[in-house]
Order: C-alpha cells, then sequence, then structure tokens
C-alpha cells in the first residue's frame, strides 16, 4: 500500500496487503481488510468499514455524509462486507440516527454509477446493475437482483431471492422469490431461473408458484391469502418466509399482476 500519489490519514487502519491506486483519499477513522484493491480517485470517507478481498473501482465515494436535513454530523458508519466489488462511480453514504449503519452484506456486485442512501441493508451475495438507486432506510435480502436503472422508494423492503427489471420504480415491498416488472410494478412470476441456479429443487420451485398463484390470481385481498396460504399449504420455510414477508410489510406489497409471454 505504500503509494505516494495517494493520501491515507494516519488514523485509517488498513492491513498490509490492501492495494491503494494513486489520487485515492482515505480519511481518519477507516478500517479496510486483507486482500482488498482500491483504484484511482477513490474517497472513502469517516466511517467506513470495509473487508477482506474487495475492489473498488476509481471514483467511488464511500461513507460520504448522508444526504438528509435531519442528520447533524453524528458518529455513524457504512461496514461493507467480504468479497465485495464496487465499481465506477459508486455512491454509498453512511447512516444516520434511525440505524446508525448503511451495510452492504458479502459477496455483493454494485455496478457504475449505483446509490446507495443511508441506513440501507443489503444482503449477501446481491446484484445491482448500473444506475440502481436506492433512498434510505431500504431493507434488501440475499441474492436480490436489480437490473440497471431501477429505483427504490424509502422505507421499501425486497425479499430474498427476488428480481426487478431494468428501469423499475419500486414504491411498495417486493415479497422473496418473485420477478418484479412493469408500471406500476407487478408480480410476473417467480425468479425460478435464479433459483434453479442456487439449488431449489423443480418440487419446491412448484410450490412457492402455487403460493403466489393464490396471492396474486385468485382475486384475495392480501389478508385472505395469507390465511389460505397457512391453512392449505404445507409449513415449509420458504411458505413461512413469504407470509412472515407479508405480516412485516410497512408500505404494503405490490399488488398487480401481470401474465408474461
Amino acid at each position: 500500500m505504500n503509494q505516494p500519489l495517494a493520501y491515507v490519514h494516519p488514523g485509517a487502519k488498513i492491513a498490509k496487503n490492501v492495494v491503494i491506486d494513486p489520487f485515492t483519499t482515505i480519511h481518519n477513522n477507516v478500517i479496510i481488510g486483507e486482500g482488498t484493491w482500491i483504484g484511482s480517485n477513490v474517497t472513502i470517507m469517516e466511517g467506513a468499514r470495509i473487508g477482506k478481498n474487495c475492489n473498488i473501482f476509481p471514483g467511488a465515494v464511500i461513507s460520504a455524509t448522508p444526504q438528509d436535513l435531519k442528520y447533524k454530523d453524528e458518529d455513524t458508519t457504512v461496514e461493507i462486507g467480504n468479497n465485495v466489488t464496487i465499481r465506477e462511480c459508486v455512491t454509498i453514504n453512511r447512516g444516520t440516527t434511525d440505524r446508525m449503519k448503511t451495510v452492504i452484506g458479502d459477496n455483493c456486485l454494485i455496478m457504475a454509477y449505483c446509490h446507495i442512501a443511508h441506513d440501507c441493508v443489503v444482503g449477501n451475495n446481491c446484484i445491482f446493475s448500473n444506475n440502481s438507486t436506492l433512498a434510505g432506510h431500504i431493507t434488501i435480502g440475499d441474492y436480490v437482483v436489480l437490473a440497471g436503472m431501477t429505483a427504490v422508494h424509502q422505507f421499501c423492503s425486497i425479499g430474498n431471492h427476488a428480481f426487478v427489471t431494468g428501469g423499475s420504480l419500486v414504491r411498495k415491498d417486493v415479497p422473496p422469490f418473485v420477478k418484479a416488472a412493469r408500471e406500476p410494478l407487478s408480480y410476473v412470476g417467480i425468479n425460478s431461473v435464479g433459483l434453479r441456479r442456487r439449488g431449489f429443487s423443480t418440487d419446491k420451485i412448484r410450490e412457492i408458484q402455487d403460493i403466489y398463484r393464490i396471492l396474486y390470481q385468485k382475486n384475495y385481498n392480501n389478508t385472505q391469502a395469507a390465511e389460505i396460504i397457512e391453512a392449505e399449504m404445507e409449513a415449509t420455510p420458504e411458505r413461512d418466509e413469504i407470509l412472515q414477508f407479508i405480516k412485516d410489510s410497512q408500505r404494503g406489497i405490490m399488488k398487480g399482476y401481470f401474465k408474461s409471454n
């Protein structure tokens, strides 16, 4: 990391084998784990906690103060896991007093020009394509894919293994295992391709499909559908995860159904 053209604050804690390219600035109160590479013209500000074997590409700004008028210089953080790739010009803001931190899990790929605002919590193995934007206080599960130009409203949640198509506006919560598309955002089926890649059996995929047929294709309201699912569908981790997501939803889940070709 001996890079004379970069500035590293003496108070930063950086593992010995971190590589820092020229013209990068690393502020005080920063921790960076082993094996991480930081490209040129990156700015890592106070409160950043970056794990092992991450790759941060030129122009990224990590742990800048929140774009929130309520923020009063509280001591908050950005916590980034291991094996995370952050591409060019990504911005990730640190938390406010709501959660005190913004979190990115392990093995995520955040593509160029994405923005992750204050107090977001992103799970493991997520992929955010170019220009995807998260407003504040958003919760994203594991294995979530946001295609390019997706914008997510503040306080929304997106469940595990969900796939949101490009250019989507996410105003309501997106349940686990589904594909979401169209405008307004609607259910277009389950994320069967992603589930197969992650080892879900054909029977398990059919079970999830049957649950969502009740929820989205039978003209029940959410309360009625949840009662029927709980009464008629065998108790499994996936069934219970879907029911719990519906129960916990603060903004309400997306409602539309569109039959894709």
